[in-house]
């Protein structure tokens, strides 16, 4: 996932004039049902009743994700923040993010959607895969009740985009999967109110629910973290498969999309897999979709490996090309020309970049201003 963005900072989240106590930080005391004393209907305050759950024989399953934790009165999920609570599974991560950030909408990253614009995103503790190189991992190996969190319903995060300039939200940073009540809630008002949603994700989710959250979704990256399933399993604890399902479903409901690719020294820096998962790209006609090969640095549970060489980058970013996927980049690595876009047909420069700052734009009325070639993405 991205890395965070300049915080917003109390005093600065104050000024946005949220009604009620929005911007205020707050953190729950007590595992479930908040400090001692506390009125009983402010107990659940930030907690909904789950959306995709079913009644089975070993308690109620979550069924929005390929974990189906099964969970038994008070268990916790394996994303920490859903609960079954009297026979019924309830989200705790609703209206309670951990961050909420102003970002450019190419830190995402998406370099084919609306350049240049500003995004706001939010986050709450928890993730459902156990990567171990997650940059985020103090929130996403969390649980809302243990991370210090704004008071921020979906009609509070839609008024600070628009108190903002923020033509769009992203859901971001931790994973938007495990938010997914708050996530779909929040996306509904803010489609409504003409503010586009970014779904920032690893994509391990189950069709019923993403074609339901598509609705509200204009935009995604998603992370394919390897084209191994072993590698999968024991790096990130997911499923290969899931993630490319999600890809297809993605693109079949109409979502923008832009794919991140982590190389990881070691894990997934095998040049014949990448070759492979570039050719399943092209293949499931995704080639006109921005592809991010990005540079691993010592995270986590990964400290002991180098960062990713740039001659390795440069090599798959190679790659990708010559199995014809038209967009390529590499990210988090300053000063290359492979993060500008070029024109798949003239090959001259379109859109440059410095950092997340766009130098010069090239694209008129989504079409390249010198050849006239039509450059796939959202530009306006």
């Amino acid at each position: 996932m991205s890395s965070k963005g300049s915080q917003i900072t109390k005093r600065e989240f104050i000024k946005l004039s949220l009604a009620g106590t929005g911007g205020l930080l707050c953190r729950p005391q007590g595992l479930f049902t908040g400090p001692p004393g506390l009125a009983e209907d402010k107990k659940w305050q930030f907690s909904k009743e789950a959306l995709f759950q079913t009644e089975t024989a070993r308690g109620v399953r979550c069924m929005i994700c390929p974990n189906e934790c099964t969970l038994k009165p008070g268990e916790l999920s394996d994303c920490h923040n859903r609960i079954n609570r009297d026979g019924k599974l309830y989200t705790i991560a609703y209206g309670n993010p951990c961050a909420v950030h102003v970002d450019p909408v190419e830190k995402k990253p998406l370099n084919h959607f609306l350049p240049s614009s500003r995004v706001f995103s939010i986050a709450t503790a928890g993730c459902n895969l156990a990567c171990l190189n997650c940059q985020n991992w103090t929130i996403s190996q969390k649980s809302p009740t243990e991370t210090d969190n704004y008071d921020l319903m979906p009609d509070k995060v839609v008024k600070g985009a628009i108190k903002n300039n923020c033509p769009s939200i992203a859901y971001t940073y931790s994973e938007p999967i495990t938010f997914f009540e708050y996530t779909y809630d929040t996306a509904q008002l803010a489609r409504t109110a003409g503010i586009k949603n970014i779904l920032v994700s690893a994509g391990f989710i189950k069709e019923e629910p993403l074609r339901f959250l598509c609705k509200n979704i204009d935009a995604a990256n998603i992370d394919l973290k390897s084209f191994s399933d072993s590698i999968y399993l024991k790096l990130n604890a997911g499923k290969l498969q899931t993630i490319l399902d999600t890809l297809r479903i993605l693109h079949e409901e109409g979502v923008w999309l832009e794919i991140t690719n982590l190389i990881v020294p070691s894990w997934t820096d095998d040049l014949d897999m990448i070759k492979k998962m570039c050719d399943w790209l092209y293949d499931n006609d995704l080639y006109n979709y921005p592809l991010h090969f990005s540079r691993f640095h010592p995270m986590y549970k990964l400290t002991q490996l180098p960062p990713t060489p740039v001659s390795t980058l440069t090599k798959a970013r190679e790659i990708a090309m010559k199995s014809g996927i038209k967009f390529v980049y590499i990210g988090n690595v300053p000063g290359t020309g492979a993060s500008n876009t070029y024109c798949p047909e003239c090959h001259k420069l379109l859109i440059e970049r410095k950092g997340y700052r766009i130098l010069a734009n090239n694209i008129e009325i989504g079409k390249c201003k010198f050849c006239k070639e039509d450059i796939p993405g959202v530009w306006e």
